[in-house]
């Protein structure tokens, strides 16, 4: 991580390197405070922007930050960036200066009560596949080659469980079981979570014929979906990443002739309003996603999109 970098006064935002105890309790609060690796990469990008924004006005200590200055960093950041990501940021920053004054680097928290802009969101932006549309894409892979069974078993994995890609790449072979006479998978969620359920019929043929073809059975502790090892369509020992997924199924979606612009994300909607559609409650949807709230579960309902196209075909001109 580069905020460990041995030349940490170079790769540490510039506003907090003057005093070393605010260097120091920077670096803490990236390394044992923050402990998801998504939050951390967004937070610290936060830190820098207001670094940067400090050092164009003049401010070169902590001492001299004020809320006045934290809410200018809010309208300035308000002219290039989304809102989400605005009080993403502020919420960082807020976060970050409790963590300074809990350390007694500062007297009190400039960012407490700044307000940031108001957002309400009750529809997601992810791109959503219809049923039709995801069978296509999954019947159009090819299946002949190692890397298309696994290609199949992971899209199907986020399609029928409502799996994260984050929790799909970390599965072990040993994540896969048999219980009850059926498959089942277990999913290490973000917070720590670890997230069973059972398999879907499709999604159980999927996953044993790619293990059965890779011959990864009995390597119970290594990872479920690998690598490819150049283009012989042999697989490696290590886990695909969350890009190398991207990639794929960027690649896949235009072979099955779909104009969408789809992503990792889109599987966790389509797969949640598929389920809703068919008359499953939102409250199991909620639990069979490992939501915290069923309002984050509704983002990912895109029921009304149909609605709203058919009412749309009535203007009649």
């Amino acid at each position: 991580m580069e905020i460990l970098a041995p030349a940490s006064r170079t790769s540490l935002p510039s506003l907090f390197t003057v005093r070393p105890e605010a260097r120091k309790r920077l670096r803490d609060f990236f390394t044992s405070h923050i402990r998801n690796k998504n939050t951390r990469r967004a937070y610290l990008e936060a830190v820098r922007q207001f670094s940067a924004f400090c050092a164009q006005h003049g401010i070169e200590d902590l001492a001299q930050v004020e809320p006045v200055h934290v809410a200018a960093f809010v309208e300035d950041q308000l002219r290039e960036c989304s809102k989400p990501t605005v009080k993403q940021r502020l919420a960082a920053l807020r976060m970050l200066f409790d963590w300074m004054v809990v350390g007694q680097v500062l007297p009190t928290n400039p960012a407490h009560a700044v307000r940031g802009p108001k957002h309400t969101q009750r529809k997601g932006k992810t791109p959503v596949l219809n049923v039709d549309e995801a069978r296509t894409l999954i019947d159009a892979i090819d299946t002949a080659s190692l890397p298309g069974l696994r290609d199949r078993a992971l899209i199907a994995l986020m399609v029928y469980t409502f799996a994260r890609v984050g929790a799909a790449v970390a599965m072990r072979v040993e994540d896969f079981f048999v219980q009850g006479r059926r498959g089942w998978v277990r999913l290490h969620e973000k917070g720590g979570k670890e997230h069973e359920m059972p398999t879907h019929h499709n999604l159980d043929k999927y996953l044993e014929e790619y293990i059965a073809a890779a011959g990864i059975a009995q390597d119970r502790k290594g990872p479920l979906f690998r690598t490819s090892k150049g283009r012989g369509g042999e697989l490696a020992d290590r886990p695909l990443l969350q890009s190398d997924v991207w990639r794929m199924i960027r690649r896949r979606a235009a072979q099955a002739g779909i104009e969408t612009e789809i992503g990792c994300h889109t599987f966790r909607a389509t797969g949640i309003t598929a389920y809703l559609k068919n008359g499953g409650k939102l409250e199991i949807a909620q639990q069979m996603a490992a939501h915290e709230s069923a309002r984050t579960t509704g983002l990912y309902d895109r029921r009304s999109d149909e609605v709203s196209l058919d009412e749309v075909e009535r203007i009649g001109i």
